[in-house]
């Protein structure tokens, strides 16, 4: 029965709800087919931007020129079926359709010419602005023409065009400008723009990770130490989110690089990997291995021997990264000179590559221990000027109240009182305040001076006979930072110790009633204990799994979903679960990882975290893919959604 419009609008609409990945576009998709099946036609424009939507954020964009062009027809045949809202999505997407046919080296620049041009002449037949016109031709200039005077004319003609309601938002377009502005040897304007919107907060779908990343080349190339450490901390918190951030990624992975921060740079890299071996399009690959290839190219000038280790690529230290990751932007850019029929791209890699020579030494260590009693602490760079504080309780008053706005100086503060802490003998008081400064540590991607931080803490603790409940706390909160072989061994044996206490095997357990307490009071204290242990067990379950330890990893977790499910505590044993599939797909058991992974999506649906449930979703799939099963696809997300129940 053909639905109402209501009905296929109010359908369409819930699936914007979903993140952006595989679930969502698969279930847009089938609202589209039916859609074009059932009718009403009334609700095919809708859906037709929502799929076009999906794809261009998941990561999927070659494939939205296909309804982008139905669009385009229906709006042609149909003008009447497109409210203001719909006539606005398709005009907005021939930014997104333009910009990324020049990802694609198989589109001819004929083709894209053409696409151009009838843009232009539909903004035109339309009334609208010509602004979003100037700024695609520009791009398309960026990437397609040699001479950088004609580049320039493009950049100015966009820039000079009066701002409509087709333009990039205010949010993005900075980061635009400075896009081109850094590249081209103008830095100084890339600053002043960006540090002239920051006050304002500027907030949009990759910003403003965007224009904090090319604030800190524009920095770096000036030489500017403090102004990239700046830069970098206040990035760090903008680099997730439900869309691609691979753009900032790799080019924090270059400043990193770049600056001499080798394990931070090796991480970046990290979270890029998928790109690096071919996840995007070919414009958006060759745009993430330019930033890496000169971030590894960089390292390798330091220590060319620097392990590195990325699924996929065949590189075992940052000079054969460097190697691998140039030859591989060569091919890629090499196909797109023969598509645009000169070398501008390969002349641009060349220019780029260049900056692997300018480096400068950025510290952005944010804890340090050297000498933590009985010596002067070393301010963080930028942190000189810190609030007057004669006491412990002032040291953790004044990190409390600016540990929001300033982490680093907070950090800085909390390591201050830790040391006056362990002076006075104040045991628990530095444990517990050094715990802290390693939190905010972890935070700004400080990881080894986290984990000092929160190894330095954990004996503090211990040696202050501090209860094991609330040692437990820290100890997890180290646990997520500590990646080094023989800190994850020591660590696990804390874990041992905790869990042993809080389990009560150990003398010291906690149970039977305090002294001048009653039953119900005991009561309370072994439900808190227990529900201490049961986040210890799942902490110290994901330490194996860091450790490598993925069938013991798994074992634990299969235990821990079902306490978690006998306790009724549906969300912990979803996680568990999930890590528990996690671990068996890491060691190749595909078929053991599917169950507990369905029931992980389905846990987390059932919960309202839809999110959750679309990510493990995504990995079901992979999973399906991996055994040959990929036809149960569409049966499996209809056992998550709940659907047939």
């Amino acid at each position: 029965m053909t639905r109402s419009l209501d009905e296929a609008v109010h359908a369409v609409h819930d699936v914007t709800s979903l993140p952006y990945g595989s679930s969502r576009t698969a279930r847009i998709l089938a609202e589209v087919e039916r859609i074009e099946a059932e009718g009403p036609v009334e609700a095919l424009a809708f859906a037709y931007n929502t799929l076009v939507d999906a794809y261009v954020w998941g990561e999927e964009v070659d494939k939205a020129f296909v309804p982008f062009t139905r669009a385009l027809r229906l709006y042609d045949e149909r003008p009447d079926v497109f409210d203001g809202a719909d006539a606005h999505s398709l005009f907005w997407s021939f930014k997104w359709m333009t910009g990324h046919l020049v990802d694609f080296p198989g589109v001819s620049s004929a083709q894209i010419d053409a696409t151009l041009a009838d843009m232009e002449r539909r903004f035109v037949i339309a009334g609208h602005g010509l602004n979003a016109v100037r700024h695609s031709n520009f791009r398309w200039q960026q990437h397609s023409n040699p001479d950088p005077a004609a580049v320039a004319e493009a950049y100015e003609a966009w820039v000079a065009t009066p701002r409509d309601a087709y333009s990039q938002c205010e949010a993005c377009e900075p980061g635009d400008r400075a896009a081109y502005l850094v590249g081209a040897g103008r830095g100084d304007e890339a600053v002043r723009i960006i540090e002239s919107v920051l006050p304002e907060e500027p907030s949009c779908a990759t910003e403003p990770a965007d224009m904090l990343a090319y604030l800190q080349l524009a920095y770096l190339d000036q030489g500017d130490a403090e102004g990239v450490a700046r830069a970098h901390f206040l990035g760090l918190g903008h680099l997730e989110g439900p869309y691609d951030l691979c753009g900032p990624h790799a080019r924090n992975a270059e400043v990193l690089g770049r600056t001499g921060n080798t394990e931070r740079a090796l991480r970046m890299i990290a979270r890029v990997t998928d790109v690096l071996v071919g996840s995007r399009s070919p414009g958006e690959r060759l745009m993430v291995l330019t930033h890496v290839g000169i971030g590894a190219r960089a390292l390798a000038q330091a220590d060319p021997s620097t392990p590195v280790s990325l699924p996929g690529v065949p590189a075992r230290d940052v000079a054969a990264l460097a190697a691998w990751v140039e030859a591989e932007a060569d091919t890629i850019a090499a196909a797109f000179d023969a598509r645009n029929g000169n070398d501008a791209c390969s002349r641009h890699l060349v220019l780029a590559r260049g900056r692997a020579a300018r480096t400068l030494d950025v510290d952005l260590a944010v804890l340090r221990l050297e000498g933590l009693a009985g010596a002067t602490v070393a301010a963080a760079p930028g942190t000189s000027d810190l609030p007057p504080a004669d006491t412990v309780d002032a040291l953790l008053a004044s990190a409390a109240a600016v540990e929001d706005s300033d982490p680093r100086t907070a950090a800085v503060l909390y390591r201050t009182a830790a040391r006056d802490a362990e002076e006075a003998g104040l045991l628990p008081t530095a444990g517990f305040a050094l715990a802290e400064a390693a939190q905010l540590a972890a935070l700004l991607d400080d990881h080894a001076g986290a984990a000092a931080g929160f190894r330095r803490a954990l004996g503090l603790l211990h040696a202050g006979g501090v209860d094991a409940r609330d040692t437990a706390p820290v100890a997890r909160a180290a646990a997520r930072v500590t990646t080094l072989d023989d800190d994850v061994v020591a660590l696990l044996a804390t874990f041992d110790r905790l869990v042993d206490v809080l389990g009560g095997s150990s003398p010291g357990a906690a149970g039977g009633a305090a002294p001048g307490h009653g039953t119900a009071f005991a009561a309370r204290e072994s439900a808190a204990d227990a529900a201490e242990l049961l986040e210890l067990r799942d902490s110290r379950a994901r330490l194996l799994a860091t450790a490598g330890r993925l069938v013991d990893a798994a074992a634990e977790a299969f235990a821990l979903t079902a306490l978690h499910g006998a306790a009724g505590n549906r969300l912990d044993e979803a996680h568990a679960a999930w890590l528990a599939g996690r671990c068996l797909a890491g060691t190749g058991d595909h078929e053991g990882a599917l169950e507990p992974l369905v029931r992980a999506a389905t846990l987390f649906r059932a919960q309202r975290r839809r999110q959750l449930s679309t990510s493990v979703s995504d990995e079901v799939l992979d999973v399906l893919g991996r055994l040959g099963r990929s036809d149960e696809a569409s049966l499996v997300l209809a056992e998550i959604a709940g659907e047939g129940r």
